[in-house]
């Protein structure tokens, strides 16, 4: 964990998926790794999470900064 210069608790890690979609009809294995971080109340439960474990995952996608092209996922609840 660390803090933003105002004091925001902030959590990154890497998450994982792997699922079967289905797309023009056919089955498609999707897999990926994303960068991931909470922030605020969310990053002290976030960081007790269990390494490894399945969770569902509410959020949204931005910009890693300002001129970057690579995608963060803010994780605003997990289950």
């Amino acid at each position: 964990m660390r803090y933003t210069p105002a004091g925001v608790p902030i959590v990154s890690a890497t998450l994982t998926h792997s699922s079967q979609q289905v797309e023009a009809g056919g089955a498609r294995l999707v897999a990926f790794e994303i960068l991931a971080l909470a922030a605020g109340e969310i990053s002290g439960r976030f960081s007790r999470a269990e390494l490894g474990a399945v969770h569902e995952f509410t959020g949204f996608l931005a910009k890693k900064n300002r001129n970057s092209k690579a995608l963060v996922f803010h994780i605003i609840d997990f289950i």
